[in-house]
């Protein structure tokens, strides 16, 4: 695998665990945590969404869905 290619998947992991332990966090939040753009948080945060894992009650603000994962 590309050395780009973990790093994405590593913080896509890093950002599920995130808001996980939160409950819900705003994009903004995100960011700040990170310390990645907004335009990147939203491409994560897309990958999530299509793969079931967060959704977004409102604008701007993410939580996790109730499917199991399993994360090694």
């Amino acid at each position: 695998m590309k050395p780009s290619t973990e790093r994405m998947l590593t913080r896509i992991k890093s950002i599920y665990l995130f808001i996980s332990q939160r409950g819900s966090v705003s994009t903004k939040e995100l960011v700040e945590e990170f310390g990645i753009t907004e335009r990147t948080v939203q491409r994560d945060l897309n990958v999530l969404e299509y793969n079931n894992l967060v959704v977004s009650p409102e604008r701007g603000l993410w939580t996790t869905t109730n499917k199991k994962v399993k994360v090694s």
